[in-house]
Formats: structure tokens, C-alpha cells, sequence
């Protein structure tokens, strides 16, 4: 399989391409650090991966996304698989007191992962087949006081990505939304960990099962979506009381 990561640095993206790894892809790697991308390259190709190329890019230079599809295409010949990601996990009440560091956080976690799909979907769409696999999260599921900009950028993405699934759906290309709830991670270093943080591995291998089995939305661990589907459920009169 011939897959390209975006966000391939990220604690979750590597778990997951460990699996793919082990079964011989072929990778074309994409993250903001040139030596870390080498890091985990090296470590993949250990790992069995056929073949795996780097491409340093920060993903809000929205204008060379073209140019990362085109460097993918040269090095892997065609793409089976789009696997985004990729976030930042902003500083809320910053973002309250700033316009431009609510529109930063909104390009990273939004904008350009739309930017990167709109791109992929015309691909896939041309060779009617291909698998699109993009990592939002819980926090998308529900607006709350203290992360709404964040969860506001993944609901969008998961809002997007449900169009998208629909109209790949008609080509014959799978599209699957991930929502992860908290995990151990260097994004969520200063949060304060409890019973509900997961390992990077068992997101990681929960998103590579999910893609064997065709999934199009997957909660990850699984016990998010019965947990979210309490949250949703709260009457707004009685969440926005609540301090969470």
C-alpha cells in the first residue's frame, strides 16, 4: 500500500504507520521537522516499510500543498491512502483575547487539513478508488467553555469530512473520520492526566484496525462514544452550567 502521512511525527501517526510498516507500504512521510521526519523514517524502515520518503512542510503554507501531492505522486508512482494527522492544542483563553490567535489555531486544525482533503478528494475522485483517514476528535462532538475554539475546528473537519464521505462514497473511495478522546501525547503534555488518557499505541492501532475493517467513523478507545453520546445529550440549559 502506498500511503501518505501528514502530521507523520505526531505520537499517533507513528503508531499507526509502525502497523502499516510491518506489513511492507510504502510511506511518503510529511511534517514541519526535517529531523525528526528522518528519526521516524529511519525507525519505519526497520520496522519492514518498503519504502519511505520525507517531506518538510508546515501545513499552514497552504500554497505548497499542490507541491507535497506532486512530490508524493513522484516518489510513490500513485497514492492508496491519505492519513492526516496533525493539530495544535491552543491556549484558550488566549485565543479569547486575540483575533489572530483564534484565526492561527482555526488555520492549523481546520483550514489546512480542508486545503489537504480538497486536494486528496479530486485525486482519489479521478482514480475512483482510495481510502481517506483524518484524525479529529471528541472535542468536535460538543462546543464547551473550555476548549471551543479547538473543538470548533474539529467539528468542522468532522462536519467536512461527513460531505466528503458521502460524495467519495459514489467513486468507490472510504473516508474515515477518527475521534480520539484524551491521549498521552506531547500535544496534551500540560493537561493534567487521568483515568481517561489513552496510549499513543492504542489509538494508533485502533485507527489501522478501523481502516482494515472499513470503518467511517471510529471512537477511539471505545468507550468515547457512549461517553459522548451523554454529552450530547445534555439539554443546553443544563450543560452550560456545567464546568467542563
Amino acid at each position: 500500500m502506498k500511503i501518505v502521512v501528514i502530521g507523520a511525527t505526531s505520537a499517533i501517526a507513528h503508531e499507526t504507520t509502525k502497523c502499516f510498516a510491518r506489513e511492507g507500504a510504502e510511506l511518503f512521510l510529511v511534517a514541519r521537522s526535517a529531523d525528526k521526519l528522518e528519526t521516524i523514517a529511519a525507525d519505519l524502515r526497520v520496522r519492514g516499510a518498503q519504502q519511505v520518503e520525507t517531506f518538510a512542510l508546515d501545513v499552514n503554507e497552504l500554497e505548497r500543498h499542490q507541491e507535497l501531492f506532486d512530490a508524493a505522486l513522484s516518489a510513490l508512482g500513485e497514492l492508496d491512502l491519505l492519513f492526516i494527522s496533525y493539530g495544535t492544542l491552543g491556549d484558550q483563553r488566549k485565543c479569547e483575547l486575540s483575533v489572530d490567535e483564534t484565526m492561527k489555531e482555526l488555520t492549523t486544525n481546520f483550514t489546512s487539513v480542508i486545503s489537504l482533503l480538497t486536494l486528496a478528494a479530486n485525486y482519489f475522485e479521478r482514480r475512483r478508488r482510495g481510502k481517506i483517514v483524518v484524525v479529529s476528535s471528541v472535542a468536535g462532538d460538543r462546543g464547551r467553555g473550555s476548549n471551543y475554539v479547538y473543538g470548533t475546528a474539529k467539528g468542522a473537519v468532522s462536519i467536512f469530512l461527513q460531505g466528503l464521505r458521502n460524495r467519495m462514497h459514489k467513486v468507490g473511495v472510504s473516508v474515515l473520520t477518527v475521534k480520539p478522546g484524551f491521549v498521552d501525547t506531547p500535544m496534551t503534555a500540560a493537561v493534567r492526566k487521568g483515568p481517561l488518557f489513552a496510549k499513543p499505541r492504542v489509538v494508533g492501532e485502533g485507527i489501522y484496525a478501523a481502516i482494515k475493517k472499513g470503518k467511517e467513523v471510529v471512537y477511539l478507545p471505545w468507550f468515547w462514544s457512549p461517553i459522548m453520546f451523554v454529552v450530547k445529550s445534555i439539554p443546553e440549559r443544563v450543560f452550560k452550567r456545567l464546568s467542563l
